[in-house]
């Protein structure tokens, strides 16, 4: 046995982590019903979006609103008006990867707009009474929670001016490494 397996040893420590994560990219179309029958789409947009994340059964849920905007024409294309329509949505993002080992009491969840939900298209119903819009969105989330991790500790410290080695092998060979294996995938 070398000395550096005498000086190690291996402890069990709680700490904060990431725990949990998802990603999910979605597409819905809401129906907008304007106070006149459009004749043409103009414009439609979204604005003001406010969510929060929320721990539910095996995911997180993106719950959330936004403004939808809808410039049309009306009246065979004479006159101009704007709809307005706030909606609201669940999202149910499931959880990719999840610490079996992490302390559920101390959950903590968030969600991030990887993609704001945006209008891809805007069309009139075949009714011609209201207009469909196709709004993508895409969340990322993560579970922050209290887990179990083993770590190496030197007992007697390490002092600062000395190089110590610690029996652990590194070669210094990381020119040939895939940086894009190294980036976090979900």
């Amino acid at each position: 046995m070398a000395i550096a397996d005498k000086r190690l040893q291996a402890r069990e420590i709680i700490t904060k982590a990431v725990c949990g994560k998802g990603r999910k990219f979605s597409t819905i179309t809401h129906t907008v019903t304007p106070p006149h029958h459009p004749s043409s789409i103009l414009g439609a947009w979204i604005i003001n979006h406010q969510y929060e994340a929320v721990r539910s059964g095996d995911g997180i849920e993106v719950i959330g609103s936004y403004d939808v905007n809808i410039w049309y024409s009306y009246n065979k294309n004479s006159q101009t008006d704007v709809a307005k329509e706030t909606l609201s949505y669940v999202e149910l993002v499931p959880l990719s990867y999840v610490d079996p080992k992490h302390r559920s009491s101390t959950e903590e969840v968030s969600a991030d707009a990887t993609q704001e939900p945006n209008c891809v298209e805007a069309t009139i119903s075949s009714g011609g009474s209201s207009v469909l819009i196709r709004v993508e969105r895409e969340f990322a989330v993560e579970m922050v929670a209290e887990t179990k991790v083993f770590v190496a500790v030197y007992p007697g410290g390490v002092d600062d001016d000395k190089d110590q080695d610690f029996g652990l092998v590194d070669d210094g060979d990381y020119e040939n490494l895939d940086a894009d294996l190294l980036e976090d995938e979900l």
